[in-house]
C-alpha cells in the first residue's frame, strides 16, 4: 500500500467515525402540522364576513396572532388547499332508521365526491350503542360508498364515545391536515366518557372536529335535558307516570332518566352534562370546527358540503410558540385587520 493511499483511507476514517456516531434528525416532510407542546404551532383559520361568506384574497399582515395574549410572530403563511386526512362518524342508532339514514349517505358521498382523488384520505366509524371502525384509512372513495350501503342502524347513541375513540386514529393520518365530522340525529345515551375529559381530549388533538345534528320532529334540537325536581309523595298507591317524550322519536333531546330511548334501553343520566347545543359546540368550537343543527333532511347535503368547502378555504397560520412544555393550557387568538371579519380558529393547545 502506497503512502498516498494509505493518506486517503485514514481520511476517510475520519470523516466516518463523527457520522456514524451522530443519528441524522429526519426532515420535516409536514411543516403544516399542528403539533400540540412543540416549538412549532400551526392554526388553520377560516374567516368570514357578515353575511358568513368565506373571505378570500387575506395577505399574512392581515392577521395577527396571540399565545396567551402574547403577540408572536407568524412565520408560515399559506393559502393552498392541502390534502385532507378526514374521520367520518355516522350515527347509526335506531332513531336514524329511514329517511334519515338514506340522507346521511347522500351527503356524504357528496362530500367524498369534494374530496381529490389520490391526495385526500379518510376513514369511516358508525355508532349505536358503542362505536364501529368501518373502514379504515383508504384513498379509494369507493370502499367508504360500500362500507356505507352495508350500514344498518340500531342501538342507542354512544356519540362521545366515538369522538373519543376515533380522535387518536385520525390525528394519525398521514395529511397536513386533519378533520372528523360527526353526523347524528340525537344526544348521546350510551357513552362512558363524560365530556370535560371529552374536551380534553379534544384539545390535545390537532383535529378540526365538526358535528351535523340533524334536528328532530317533535322537539327543539340539542334542548336541555330539564332538571329533575322533586315531587310530593304520591296520594295514590301507584307511581305518577314518567313524563312523555321518551318515544325514541327524533332530535337532540337528552332523555329523560327512566324514559325509553329510540332502542328500548333505559337511557344513562349524564349528572350535571346534559348533551346540549352549547356543550356540543364548546367542544367543536375549541378545536377550529363547528357545529350545525338542521332542521329539514334535506338541508344535510348542502351542510355537509359546506364543511368541505370550507376545509379547502382556510388560512394556514404558523409560528414559533415562546412558551415551555409544562403541560399547561395554551390560549390561542387570531384577529384580522378588518374587525367587521369573523375569525374561527383553534383556541389553544397543551404544551405537552
Amino acid at each position: 500500500m502506497t503512502r498516498r493511499v494509505a493518506i486517503f483511507i485514514a481520511v476517510l476514517a475520519a470523516i466516518a467515525v463523527p457520522i456514524q456516531g451522530q443519528r441524522p434528525e429526519p426532515p420535516d416532510r409536514d411543516p403544516f402540522r399542528f403539533r400540540g407542546g412543540v416549538e412549532f404551532v400551526g392554526v388553520h383559520a377560516t374567516i368570514t364576513d357578515a353575511s358568513g361568506r368565506f373571505v378570500s384574497g387575506l395577505r399574512k399582515e392581515d392577521f395577527a396572532v396571540y399565545e396567551d395574549d402574547q403577540r408572536v410572530e407568524v412565520t408560515h403563511f399559506s393559502v393552498d388547499r392541502v390534502p385532507v386526512s378526514l374521520g367520518l362518524a355516522l350515527d347509526t342508532s335506531s332513531s336514524m332508521a329511514g329517511d334519515k339514514i338514506k340522507a346521511a349517505r347522500r351527503a356524504i358521498e357528496e362530500l367524498l365526491g369534494q374530496l381529490v382523488a389520490g391526495e385526500d384520505e379518510m376513514l369511516l366509524y358508525r355508532f349505536g350503542d358503542f362505536p364501529i371502525l368501518v373502514q379504515a384509512w383508504t384513498a379509494d372513495r369507493r370502499l367508504i360508498g360500500r362500507a356505507l350501503e352495508r350500514i344498518e342502524p340500531t342501538g342507542g347513541t354512544a356519540m362521545y364515545d366515538t369522538i373519543a375513540q376515533a380522535l387518536p386514529l385520525v390525528d394519525t393520518g398521514r395529511n397536513p391536515k386533519k378533520a372528523l365530522i360527526v353526523v347524528s340525529d340525537g344526544n348521546d345515551t350510551s357513552s362512558g366518557i363524560e365530556l370535560p375529559d371529552l374536551k380534553q381530549r379534544i384539545r390535545e388533538s390537532e383535529a378540526l372536529v365538526y358535528a351535523v345534528g340533524i334536528d328532530g320532529q317533535d322537539v327543539p334540537a340539542f334542548r336541555p335535558r330539564p332538571r329533575r325536581q322533586r315531587r310530593p309523595p304520591p296520594r295514590l298507591p301507584f307511581p305518577t307516570p314518567f313524563a312523555p317524550g321518551g318515544s325514541g322519536r327524533g332530535g337532540f333531546l337528552q332523555l329523560l332518566p327512566g324514559n325509553q330511548g329510540a332502542s328500548g334501553s333505559s337511557a344513562r343520566s349524564r349528572g350535571n352534562d346534559p348533551a346540549n347545543v352549547a356543550a356540543l359546540r364548546d367542544l367543536t368550537d375549541d378545536s377550529g370546527g363547528r357545529t350545525e343543527v338542521i332542521g329539514e333532511l334535506r338541508q344535510l347535503e348542502r351542510t355537509v358540503a359546506a364543511i368541505a368547502d370550507e376545509m379547502g378555504r382556510q388560512y394556514y397560520l404558523g409560528y414559533a410558540s415562546p412558551g415551555q412544555k409544562n403541560g399547561r393550557w395554551r390560549s390561542i387568538r387570531v384577529e384580522v385587520r378588518d374587525l367587521a371579519h369573523h375569525v374561527r380558529a383553534r383556541r389553544g393547545y397543551i404544551a405537552n
